[in-house]
C-alpha cells in the first residue's frame, strides 16, 4: 500500500532529479569513469592518439570491443591484415566510431547495477532496442535517405540514453517508475537532453533524438530524425517504455511493408548489422 509518506518520497526524488537535469550535474555510476573519461576525449577537437591508446588499455573490455569491430564485415572489408592489437583497431576504426563506441559502454553501464528483476529486464530490453537501431539505422542511412551512417550510427546508440538513465535513478527510489509513466515523455525529454549535453552530443543528433516521440516519417525520407523513425519501426526488439509511438499513417505503413530495401533489412539484415549488434551486446 502507498502511504502519502511515500508518496512524498516520490515526488521529492523525481523533482531533485529534474533539478539535477536543469543543472546539468545528473551523476553517472563509478563503473563507467573510464568509458566517460575516453569518451569525452574523444570529444575533445584537440585529443591526442596517446592519450586514447591509454584510456582504452585500461579498460579491457572496451578494447576487446574496439579490436573485434575493428575486424567486423564493416571495417575489415578490404583491409589485412587481422587486427590484434588496440593500436591497430584505432587506426582502423577512427576517433569517430571510437566514439560510438565509448558512448555505448558509457550508456550501457548505467544499468550494470539495477537490482529490481523488472527494472533490469526492461533496461536490457531497452538497450537492445537501441543497439538494433543503430545497427539500423547506419543501413538505412547508407541506402535510402543518404545521412551520414556514422552519424546515424552514433545517433542509434544515443536515442534512448534519458530512458535507461530513468531507469537505473527507479532503482533507487520504489515508487518513481510509477510517477514516471504517467509523464514520460516530458522528462525523457529533459533528462535525454541533459544527458546529451553532458556526454557533448553534437546539436544536430541532439535535436533529432528529442524530437522523436510522436513525430512521422516525411516521405520520401530523409534526414537523421527519419532515419531513425525507420531504424525504430522496423527494429525487432521494441523499446519497453510507455513513449508517444511514432505516428504510422496509411501511407507511411504501406511504404514500410512495400520498400524493398527496408523488408530486406526487416527479415535479413546484413552480414555488416548483424556484427555491429553483436559487438555492441557483448
Amino acid at each position: 500500500m502507498t502511504t502519502p509518506s511515500m508518496q512524498a518520497d516520490t515526488l521529492s526524488s523525481l523533482s531533485q532529479l529534474l533539478a539535477r537535469a536543469h543543472s546539468e550535474t545528473l551523476a553517472f555510476p563509478t563503473n563507467v569513469n573510464t568509458a566517460l573519461r575516453l569518451q569525452q576525449e574523444l570529444g575533445n577537437p584537440d585529443c591526442h592518439a596517446a592519450d586514447i591508446h591509454r584510456l582504452l588499455l585500461s579498460e579491457p573490455g572496451l578494447s576487446a570491443r574496439a579490436v573485434s569491430l575493428a575486424n567486423s564485415v564493416m571495417f575489415a572489408h578490404g583491409h589485412t591484415p587481422t587486427v590484434t592489437s588496440v593500436r591497430a583497431a584505432v587506426e582502423r576504426l577512427g576517433y569517430r566510431n571510437l566514439l560510438s563506441l565509448a558512448t555505448a559502454a558509457v550508456i550501457r553501464q548505467m544499468n550494470t547495477g539495477i537490482k529490481d528483476q523488472a527494472l533490469r529486464a526492461m533496461a536490457s530490453q531497452l538497450w537492445a532496442h537501441s543497439v538494433h537501431v543503430a545497427a539500423l539505422a547506419h543501413e538505412i542511412a547508407r541506402t535510402i535517405t543518404h545521412v551520414d551512417p556514422d552519424t546515424a550510427l552514433f545517433a542509434g546508440i544515443v536515442h534512448e540514453v534519458g530512458g535507461l538513465y530513468l531507469l537505473a535513478e527507479a532503482d533507487k527510489a520504489p515508487g518513481l517508475y510509477q510517477q514516471l509513466e504517467t509523464q514520460m515523455a516530458p522528462v525523457l525529454e529533459i533528462v535525454g537532453r541533459a544527458l546529451m549535453r553532458q556526454l557533448i552530443v553534437p546539436n544536430q543528433v541532439a535535436d533529432a533524438v528529442v524530437t522523436l516521440p510522436g513525430a512521422t516519417v516525411l516521405l520520401p525520407p530523409g534526414g537523421l530524425r527519419d532515419t531513425l523513425l525507420l531504424a525504430k519501426a522496423i527494429a525487432p526488439v521494441a523499446s519497453p517504455l510507455p513513449q508517444m509511438p511514432a505516428i504510422l499513417n496509411e501511407r507511411l505503413q504501406h511504404y514500410l511493408e512495400q520498400d524493398p530495401v527496408l523488408q530486406e533489412l526487416r527479415n535479413n539484415p546484413s552480414n555488416e548489422a548483424k556484427e555491429l549488434i553483436a559487438v555492441l551486446l557483448a
